[in-house]
């Protein structure tokens, strides 16, 4: 009898939970993209750059901005297919100009399309169909995944309906609007560590998100961290971010965090090994329920362990050679 491997008999039949890589790192300038994609190359699709239409264009240059965003997608700098773009917002004049030149231009298709601002389900909505129609236009064969930015009063009451939304693959979450927002009601504290996790209302923010992404097998992904010199309190913020709030993938704005980033994201080695253990016992026993030293275990424990060798080849981690037709590898 065939050996089942897990994404074939863990989800009944359903897609499994989306995977992004962990940290996601934005630039704006053309230095700093090129400079970006470097480190990409380096380091391996671990993390995914988000080339910023937003913030990095210069008002009146939107469209040379748009431009040479699409002249880096699918270039010699563009190893492994993770680049996106973040767009300019519904309210802006350009988002729709945005989308029409990256795609047209673009050797290839962004890995994801970062809608930042957003105020309504509707809106949302529209600007992924508008996405969708374009690239069908385009004769770009596979849609264009979407990442919805929450920033804003209206978006979090709708969180799980944005969630929910066809071709959304992730929402992150905006601390800073968020915080200045209310108007001074919370303080600036709140806009960085340990502030960010310990006020009540960023906190119920964050843990709305992620429970709203978890509901419908999407990926929350946490605000940035600003600090950029002690990388002891990026790796904290990460690890609380994933530990206590259920994040699964964190922005960055300085190149030195995303190393710190993705280690806080991944699997520890003890957690690899027994993840492999399990699952390897779980496929000779044709995924009935067995037991692992004094604990026994099935399908339900078994989505866990998968989670976690999933997140660790995400993240770069080395896992047991025996754990390669666990993925459908060759042994």
């Amino acid at each position: 009898m065939r050996a089942l491997p897990p994404a074939e008999v863990l989800f009944d039949g359903e897609t499994p939970p989306t995977l992004l890589p962990a940290c996601d790192h934005y630039a704006g300038s053309e230095k700093l993209m090129l400079k970006s994609l470097g480190l990409q190359q380096q380091m391996g699709p671990v993390f995914d750059v988000t080339l910023d239409c937003e913030d990095g264009a210069q008002v009146g240059r939107e469209a040379e901005h748009a431009e040479l965003v699409a002249s880096l997608l699918g270039s010699e700098h563009d190893h492994f297919g993770r680049v996106g773009v973040r767009i300019h917002d519904f309210q802006h004049a350009h988002w729709r100009d945005d989308v029409r030149l990256i795609l047209r231009a673009a050797k290839r298709a962004p890995a994801y399309i970062t809608l930042p601002k957003i105020n309504s389900v509707h809106d949302a909505a529209e600007m992924c169909a508008f996405i969708d129609a374009t690239r069908r236009e385009m004769g770009i064969e596979k849609p264009v995944p979407v990442q919805l930015l929450v920033e804003t009063h209206t978006a979090l009451a709708r969180a799980f309906d944005l969630a929910a939304l066809p071709g959304v693959e992730s929402l992150s979450f905006g601390l800073m609007d968020f915080v200045s927002a209310h108007n001074g009601a919370i303080p600036d504290t709140a806009m960085r560590s340990p502030g960010q996790f310990d006020h009540p209302l960023v906190r119920r923010a964050k843990l709305e998100i992620s429970a709203a992404c978890h509901a419908h097998g999407k990926v929350p992904s946490h605000n940035v961290s600003t600090e950029v010199r002690n990388m002891d309190v990026v790796a904290s913020d990460a690890s609380r971010a994933a530990n206590e709030f259920g994040y699964t993938r964190m922005w960055s704005i300085h190149p030195a965090q995303i190393p710190a980033i993705v280690a806080a994201f991944a699997p520890r080695e003890a957690e690899i090994v027994t993840a492999t253990e399990i699952l390897l016992a779980a496929q000779s026993a044709q995924w009935g329920p067995t037991r692992h030293l004094d604990t026994l275990h099935d399908r339900a424990s078994y989505r866990y362990y998968w989670s976690v060798l999933r997140r660790a080849r995400s993240t770069g981690r080395t896992t047991p050679a025996e754990a390669a037709p666990l993925f459908g590898d060759s042994a």
